[in-house]
């Protein structure tokens, strides 16, 4: 819901989690520089969140659609690990705008996606 929301351009009434998470960083004077989905075991993504406080990165444990909902609120990059990509990724063809991708995933069906065989 939290990504979503913010793709969509909605404003909660009240502040999500990710957006006392933003205002925190930013009290902090800290940036998001990136996140990462940095591996995949046993059918569970595992991502970081990389945070720079003076010249400074951390790199922190988090679930992935935490990440995301936070990378989108900071306008940070995402990275996927390449092996992830390599073994699990989709490659979307014949979109050439970001509204066609939109309109597109808005109605297609998860299992038009297909299986995914996460033990390639």
């Amino acid at each position: 819901m939290a990504i979503a929301l913010t793709l969509e351009g909605v404003k909660p009434k009240r502040p999500l989690t990710h957006d006392l998470l933003k205002s925190i960083l930013d009290a902090f004077q800290a940036k998001v520089s990136k996140i990462g989905i940095v591996d995949l075991k046993e059918e569970t993504y595992y991502a970081k969140i990389f945070v720079e406080v003076d010249s400074k990165v951390y790199a922190i444990d988090a679930r992935p659609s935490d990440s995301i909902a936070l990378a989108l609120r900071t306008k940070s990059s995402i990275w996927v690990n390449d092996e992830i990509i390599n073994h699990n990724g989709i490659v979307l063809q014949g979109d050439k705008t970001i509204d066609e991708l939109k309109r597109r995933l808005r109605t297609t069906k998860p299992e038009s996606f297909g299986e995914i065989d996460f033990n390639k």
